[in-house]
């Protein structure tokens, strides 16, 4: 019995670490290939470490006038935090009433809701488009923010957290005589810090990656985001800058990574928060 499981564990490792290095080895292949020459990169075979490595790709991404990473960047957390803000105050009181006050059709309401998570985004695309602009928010950051800001996901998340905190820690707050949001603002979010904070990494993260709604609803320098950035760097310089191409895919990682390393065990709590049943 100790031999089986002995050997059941050494090949569930090797299962994950085929795995994980069939996940890492793309990024491995864009980071060494970055630091090559343009030629060294169309050169067959193939090589994976640079003969004469250069930071000339990361200076010519940098410095070039039609590439604005720094601009960029500076929208996507923007866009990335104002959206990240507008989930949590809509979805928060939202979440607590499908959660906590009992009234006709709650739950029959709630399946509706997620029921249009599985409603792909092209089907709203147009209505949402006309939207942006006859509110006249094309190509500016209203349009970044606020559409999509009533996350079922975050309802979802947050609903499935708040059902877990006793009713009875409520119960006491009524005898003080408190209102429906004086026992969500002083009871509730008190309590729901981990929840939150693991709601607004996700949602941030989604957010600054997201590619598709930017790329339709602007069209300047100026209000591009970084994925959309990064789309019009590939589409202008893919053939003959390749490494240029991969130095500011890079770049635009270490965002992304340093939100991870900073709430790795948040990003766990999000995760297992997911899986809790409701009542």
């Amino acid at each position: 019995m100790n031999n089986f499981s002995l050997g059941k564990n050494v090949w569930s490792y090797v299962v994950l670490i085929g795995i994980s290095l069939f996940v890492i080895m793309p990024l491995s292949v864009a980071v060494t290939q970055s630091f090559m020459t343009n030629q060294e990169v169309n050169r067959w075979p193939p090589k994976l470490i640079p003969t004469e490595p250069t930071l000339d790709s990361y200076e010519q991404v940098v410095t070039q006038e039609d590439i604005r990473l720094d601009l960029w960047l500076r929208n996507s957390l923007i866009a990335a935090s104002g959206y990240t803000l507008a989930v949590l105050v809509l979805c928060a009181p939202a979440a607590y009433a499908f959660a906590r006050l009992k009234f006709p059709g709650n739950n029959i309401i709630f399946a509706i809701l997620l029921v249009t998570i599985m409603i792909p985004q092209q089907v709203t695309l147009i209505p949402n488009y006309l939207l942006m602009r006859d509110l006249q928010w094309l190509d500016t950051f209203n349009a970044l923010i606020f559409p999509g800001a009533a996350n079922v996901f975050g309802v979802f998340l947050l609903r499935q957290f708040f059902i877990q905190i006793p009713a009875e820690l409520e119960e006491a707050a009524v005898l003080d005589g408190a209102s429906y949001f004086g026992r969500f603002w002083h009871v509730i979010l008190p309590l729901s810090t981990n929840a939150l904070v693991a709601l607004g990494i996700f949602v941030f993260l989604g957010h600054y990656n997201d590619l598709f709604w930017p790329l339709i609803v602007t069209n300047s320098l100026e209000t591009r985001t970084l994925p959309v950035g990064l789309q019009v760097l590939n589409s202008s310089y893919a053939g003959n800058f390749r490494p240029m191409v991969l130095a500011g895919a890079i770049l635009s990682t270490i965002p992304i990574l340093i939100v991870y390393i900073l709430f790795q065990r948040r990003i766990i709590q999000g995760v297992m928060l997911t899986g809790m049943g409701g009542r």
